[in-house]
């Protein structure tokens, strides 16, 4: 059976030595957040995953969701008990304003607490999750009395929420969808149509479920510009906040899925399913994308938290596994092999893993602090740039923590050999679920297409410019540093890679738009090694800092892996930018 234990330790190095979070005392959220209740709030969220989560995810990937003949769904055993033990603990409100029921605190802890969640059982955390987008959404582009009626309610985990925007034959192009919108004298909308894949779409773990629509008003234009957002209960609600009788939508099907089998992933049904508008009329999409980008950065927690756990248990199997001896000779005397971790290959796969993952948790709780500082800073400028950077990293995170998790969690498979292969060690599990991070929140094709076509030129380059200042001021001031070159030499190559590959697609993706997207995932992944990179040369200046602590020992050694064996794959990704579209695009479609 697999372990998980949350990385509070890493996170709590991370958010005091490496991110200075102290810094923003001045900001709201940040005032309240002293050193003891940061650890006291990350330790009881600790206790929540290992103890409550984590052993309930075989359980949820054995016995799944069951859909009945009504239509409605129950969740695997124990999940309707662990879901009030999430909400009685306050964990779905803890990064929204308190007005709405939350505790106000930065978004920053908010991932944290998700990558933990998540490391102990994905399924299950997307339930919340997923609440938490749509809340968010309706913060922003909901009226004050959407905001009065749902918001607390889905704050203190009552009611659930969902977004639903995919159909059975448009995903990406959203621009397709036929879900349309019915106006009626009152205010609302007659919602009439289909929609798949919904994640937690119907469940018994809430007495309500808040459904976030795309549909097309009744004459609207075609395409993107003639979308808009509607917001669905499952069960009509009174003015007072109390239920009334079931709306017109329901649960048409469960999916049978690879992985995340204790989510239920729902065709749902609107059959003139009442709605009313959320924002702008036609502008749907702009509301949606608060919910989007918020998934998105939660799928990237997704990739991140299994390949911890992945890794985790497989460092765990290398230390007890006997096979074989040492190259150098035998380490383990009285036995009658050694463990296998002796052996270089084992570790090169262990120590490659788990560089990423410390690097990309940094890049992640780095960004997330952007978004904290987009929203409460009092400079203006500041403001800017975090936004800037914030949407810049949204689609490397999601493309690079995603690919590289369920790559990671194929490799700690690799560890455990035929166990690896077998149910009882949970690491098939892991596989299976870290492939739908990859696709699902826009598959991560087009968030290299996001990054390169959208992110990288909007605003003249704004902040591409921003970020290379940052990386580039980082590595000057920090030359003289004798300690540091093994993490500066490596970073400033990426960084020069990387702004040779931007230049070249200013070069030539103008005049040939195939060049941008020969090479945009190549481009992405540079991006990410890069922001990795960054992290990792701030973090080695941190543990520099705390010498004589051998856990900061081990972490200088885990980034020299980071800088010597994934950074240099920034070269290849460099080429790969550089080849261009010509070759790639000159077969025919019937060569194929």
């Amino acid at each position: 059976m697999p372990s998980f234990k949350a990385p509070v330790a890493d996170v709590l190095f991370l958010l005091t030595d490496v991110l200075h979070i102290d810094r923003y005392g001045n900001l709201p959220g940040f005032a309240e957040l002293t050193p003891d209740v940061m650890e006291a709030v990350l330790n009881e969220a600790a206790k929540l995953c290992e103890e409550v989560l984590q052993p309930l995810n075989r359980i949820g990937d054995r016995d799944g969701c069951v859909r009945h003949a009504d239509g409605q769904v129950t969740t695997p055993p124990g999940f309707r008990n662990a879901y009030k033990a999430y909400c009685d603990g306050g964990w779905q409100g803890l990064a929204v304003d308190a007005s709405y029921g939350g505790q106000s605190l930065p978004q920053v802890m908010g991932v944290a607490v998700n990558e933990f969640c998540v490391g102990a059982n994905m399924a299950f955390t997307m339930y919340p999750g997923l609440t938490k987008s749509a809340i968010s959404a309706l913060l922003v582009h909901g009226s004050d009395e959407q905001k009065r009626l749902y918001a607390p309610r889905m704050v203190a985990g009552e009611w659930s929420g969902t977004m639903n925007l995919t159909e059975s034959h448009c995903g990406t192009d959203l621009g397709m969808l036929k879900t349309r919108a019915a106006p009626q004298a009152d205010g609302s909308y007659k919602i009439t149509g289909q929609k798949i894949f919904i994640s937690a779409g119907e469940h018994d773990l809430t007495s309500n479920i808040i459904h976030l629509v795309l549909a097309r008003i009744e004459g609207a234009p075609a395409g993107t510009k003639g979308i808009s957002l509607f917001l669905v209960p499952k069960v009509m609600v009174h003015p007072n906040g109390s239920l009334g009788a079931r709306n017109a939508v329901s649960c048409g099907a469960l999916e049978h899925k690879m992985g995340i089998h204790g989510n239920a992933t729902c065709v749902m049904n609107y059959d003139g399913a009442t709605g009313w508008l959320v924002g702008e009329a036609h502008r749907g999409l702009n509301a949606m994308f608060v919910m989007m980008n918020e998934a998105r950065i939660g799928v990237a927690i997704q990739g991140l938290g299994l390949s911890e756990v992945a890794y985790q248990n497989a460092a765990a199997y290398a230390k007890d596994r006997l096979q074989g001896r040492a190259l150098t000779g035998r380490k383990n005397e009285s036995g009658p092999a050694d463990p296998i971790i002796v052996h270089p290959d084992v570790r090169r796969m262990l120590l490659e893993i788990r560089a990423f993952n410390e690097g990309a948790r940094a890049l992640l709780l780095w960004t997330t602090l952007q978004a904290d500082l987009a929203g409460s800073a009092e400079d203006q400028k500041v403001r800017q740039q975090a936004e800037d950077l914030l949407g810049l990293m949204t689609p490397v995170l999601k493309g690079v923590l995603t690919d590289t998790g369920f790559d990671n969690c194929v490799t700690a498979q690799q560890v455990f050999g035929g166990h690896g292969y077998v149910a009882e060690w949970g690491m098939e599990q892991f596989v299976r679920d870290a492939r739908i991070a990859m696709i699902y929140e826009g598959a991560n094709g087009i968030q290299a297409l996001d990054l390169v076509g959208r992110k990288l030129p909007k605003d003249g380059g704004r902040a591409f410019a921003a970020f290379t200042k940052e990386v580039a001021t980082y590595i000057k001031e920090n030359a003289g540093d004798e300690a540091q070159k093994p993490f500066l030499q490596p970073l400033k190559e990426g960084l020069d890679r990387l702004q040779q590959a931007t230049m070249w697609f200013m070069a030539n993706a103008m005049g040939n738009p195939d060049n941008a997207g020969a090479g945009s995932t190549a481009y992405m992944h540079l991006f990410g090694l890069v922001g990795m990179g960054y992290m990792w040369a701030r973090i080695a200046k941190a543990a520099m800092g705390r010498a004589g602590d051998p856990a900061m020992d081990t972490k200088l050694a885990v980034g020299r892996i980071f800088m010597e064996r994934l950074m240099p794959e920034s070269a290849a990704h460099l080429a790969r930018v550089t080849a261009g579209a010509q070759t790639m695009m000159a077969l025919p479609a019937e060569a194929f």
